[in-house]
C-alpha cells in the first residue's frame, strides 16, 4: 500500500467539512489497554465506562496491536450511549479511501457514535510496515484530501454525494495544528501540559475541537504516585515528535535525562488526590480544551483503571455540570455531557 503523494492535486468535495458537526462533553476517557486486551475484557470495560457516564471513550492503535476500526466496532457494539473515538488510527496502516469508508460504516451502524481520530504516528511504528516516515504534515494533508475526494466505483450502486467524514487529527506543533483546523474538526493532543493546550487553542482559534489526553494517578501514597507517573512517560522521552514538542514548550535535555525530571513529570501527569486530579482537568479546560481525555495510570491489579474511574466519576460529573459541551458547526449537532 502506498499513501497519496504530498503533491497530489485535490478535487473539491461537494459538501464542505464546515457543515459536518460533532459535539463533545468536557470529560472523556483515554484507555491504552483497549489496544491489547481480549475482546471480552474490552467489552466489559467499555460497558462500565459507558454506564459511569463519561462522554467519549478514546482508544489507541500501535504497531501489532488490535486494528483500529474493527476494535472500534467491538467497543461500539458493547455500549449504548458513549461516543467511541480512535486516538489515533495510523494513516500508514490503511489507505485514505478505506479509512473514510470504514468510518462511514461505523457511523451508520452505531447511530453516529464513532469519531475518527487520525495520526501520522512515529518512525518506529511506520518504517517496519515498509514505509518511510517523512514529511508528516504534507502526508497528512494529502491523506485528508484523498479522503474527501471520495471515489466510488462499483457495479452495485451509483455514486452519490456524501459529506466528508468527521475527524480530528493528532497534532502537537503549529503546522499540524493549523492543518487540524483547515481540513479536520480539530486536534487530539497527547502527552501535553496545560501550557500546550493554551498555545494550541491560540493557534486553532475558538471553534475547532481540542481534546488533550491527560494522564492521572490517583493514589494517597505520593511516592508511589510519582514513581508510577514517571514510569509512564519514559517510552515517550525516546520518541522525537514528543521530545521536540516539549522543547517547544521550554523543556530541555536535563528534563529528558534519566527518565524525566520532576518538573517534567509534574507538568505531564496529574497525581495525588482526587482534588488534585480534578484541578488539573479543570486547568486543561480553562486553557481551552473542548474535552479532556483522562488516562488512568494504575497498577497491575487494575490495568484499565476502572476502579479509579469509578472514584473520579462523581467529581467529574460535578465539573462537567459547570461547563457546556463544545461543538463544531451548528448542523446536526449531538449534545452529550458526563452524567451519572
Amino acid at each position: 500500500m502506498s499513501l497519496p503523494s504530498p503533491t497530489t492535486t485535490r478535487q473539491p468535495s461537494s459538501t464542505p467539512l464546515a457543515f459536518v458537526s460533532v459535539t463533545l462533553g468536557p470529560i472523556g476517557v483515554w484507555m491504552a489497554g483497549l489496544a491489547v486486551v481480549p475482546a471480552t475484557v474490552a467489552r466489559a470495560a467499555a460497558r462500565e465506562v459507558d454506564e459511569l457516564g463519561y462522554d467519549t471513550l478514546w482508544y489507541p492503535e500501535g504497531l501489532g496491536t488490535r486494528e483500529s476500526f474493527t476494535n472500534g466496532a467491538v467497543l461500539l457494539g458493547a455500549t449504548e450511549r458513549i461516543r467511541v473515538a480512535s486516538g489515533i488510527a495510523n494513516i500508514w496502516g490503511r489507505d485514505p479511501v478505506s479509512a473514510a469508508n470504514a468510518a462511514r460504516v461505523l457511523d451508520d451502524a452505531f447511530g453516529g457514535r464513532f469519531l475518527l481520530g487520525l495520526g501520522v504516528s512515529h518512525p518506529r511504528q511506520v518504517d517496519p510496515r515498509g514505509h518511510v516516515y517523512e514529511k508528516p504534515v504534507a502526508r497528512m494533508r494529502a491523506y485528508l484530501e484523498a479522503m474527501d475526494d471520495d471515489p466510488f466505483v462499483s457495479p452495485d450502486a451509483s455514486a452519490t454525494s456524501r459529506a466528508p467524514v468527521p475527524r480530528v487529527i493528532a497534532a502537537l506543533r503549529p503546522p499540524m495544528l493549523e492543518l487540524a483546523c483547515e481540513l479536520a474538526l480539530g486536534a487530539h493532543t497527547y502527552l501535553v501540559p496545560v501550557e500546550h493546550t493554551r498555545r494550541a487553542r491560540q493557534i486553532l482559534g475558538p471553534r475547532p475541537l481540542l481534546v488533550p489526553e491527560q494522564k492521572v494517578v490517583l493514589n494517597d501514597d505520593r511516592g508511589v504516585a510519582y514513581e508510577r507517573a514517571r514510569a509512564a512517560i519514559a517510552w515517550y522521552l525516546d520518541t522525537p515528535n514528543y521530545v521536540e514538542n516539549l522543547r517547544w514548550l521550554g523543556f530541555g535535555d536535563e528534563d529528558f535525562a534519566a527518565g524525566g525530571s520532576r518538573r517534567l513529570v509534574e507538568a505531564l501527569v496529574a497525581w495525588g488526590s482526587e482534588d488534585e486530579i480534578v484541578a488539573r482537568v479543570r486547568a486543561q479546560l480553562d486553557a481551552g480544551a473542548t474535552q479532556v481525555a483522562v488516562q488512568v495510570l494504575d497498577g497491575p491489579d487494575d490495568p484499565l483503571g476502572l476502579a479509579t474511574l469509578r472514584r473520579l466519576a462523581p467529581a467529574f460529573t460535578e465539573l462537567a455540570g459547570s461547563r457546556s459541551a463544545g461543538s463544531v458547526s451548528a448542523a446536526g449537532s449531538r449534545s452529550s455531557t458526563l452524567v451519572t
